[in-house]
């Protein structure tokens, strides 16, 4: 599922390509058809995002987007839209098309019920508006892992998989450390890394998270070849050397997902440290 920062991105890009510009709205695959014909023709005021979820302006409503697993938005130049038949939301000014398939959902929703969907997010670390010690709430008060806290997006709106891990591991923190029981300087200094790591993640679309004495232009060793880009430390590098020890990386399930961290660098019952090492 694609983390807070595509959204966002996604988000910039509708903007800066139809932004306060009338445009085609059509659904050729027929879900969204009716709603598309109250917005066709329309302009395109601009495009949000929280968390998860994409929030697509106009004057008729917004169009609330979550790409969930297999969702994809992406932009072209193909006329006619190639295999229509999955294709749920197609707008275009007639030169550039941007096209979505696959959508967890796809739905035209009122300013009240837009102003909701961004109330019931979490804070966003993307978001100059997000506050975080909403997210300290939860943490402070929950018996929960930790882990399974970071992919709580009532507690951290657009924090996926590969975050939640990194950052943790950035952290020294003990995956299965119960919230409650993490300091809250370290819980500040992870959710300012969070602000940091997603934010670089919008520009540059890609999530590093290794820092710059651990890149393999510091250290000699061979660049990571993975379909998501970046450097990381530990996400979807099980049992292979960890970049601070050695020590083989670990895997679990965690409420159905991957989980990965270091048994060395985050032991049982480490409550993590403010500073990231080799920064």
């Amino acid at each position: 599922m694609p983390e807070g920062h595509v959204t966002h991105r996604l988000a910039r890009a509708l903007t800066a390509e139809f932004g306060s510009r009338p445009v085609q709205v059509t659904s050729p695959q027929g879900r969204f058809a009716e709603a598309a014909a109250l917005l066709d023709g329309q302009p395109l005021v601009g495009a949000d995002s929280v968390g998860k979820h994409l929030l697509v302006d106009f004057d008729p409503g917004t169009v609330w987007i979550h790409l969930g697993l297999i969702g994809k938005f992406r932009f072209n130049t193909d006329f006619p839209a190639p295999n229509p038949a999955t294709l749920r939301l197609r707008i275009t000014d007639g030169r550039t098309a941007a096209d979505l398939r696959g959508p967890q959902w796809c739905r035209l929703i009122t300013p009240d019920e837009r102003a909701a969907v961004i109330a019931d997010s979490g804070p966003d670390p993307i978001r100059d508006d997000a506050d975080p010690g909403r997210a300290w709430t939860v943490i402070s008060r929950s018996r929960k892992p930790i882990a399974a806290l970071l992919m709580d997006q009532k507690a951290f709106a657009g924090v996926g998989n590969i975050f939640r891990a990194e950052v943790l591991h950035r952290h020294r923190i003990d995956p299965m450390l119960p919230g409650r029981e993490l300091p809250r300087p370290v819980f500040d200094a992870l959710w300012d890394d969070l602000v940091a790591l997603m934010r670089a993640a919008v520009e540059v679309g890609r999530i590093d998270t290794v820092a710059p004495d651990h890149t393999p232009e510091a250290t000699g060793r061979d660049p990571r070849v993975d379909r998501h880009g970046g450097e990381v430390y530990v996400y979807r590098r099980a049992e292979l050397p960890c970049h601070l020890c050695g020590t083989p990386v670990l895997r679990t399930d965690l409420a159905g997902r991957n989980l990965y961290w270091c048994g060395t660098c985050q032991p049982a019952g480490s409550v993590g440290v403010v500073e990231v090492p080799g920064s």
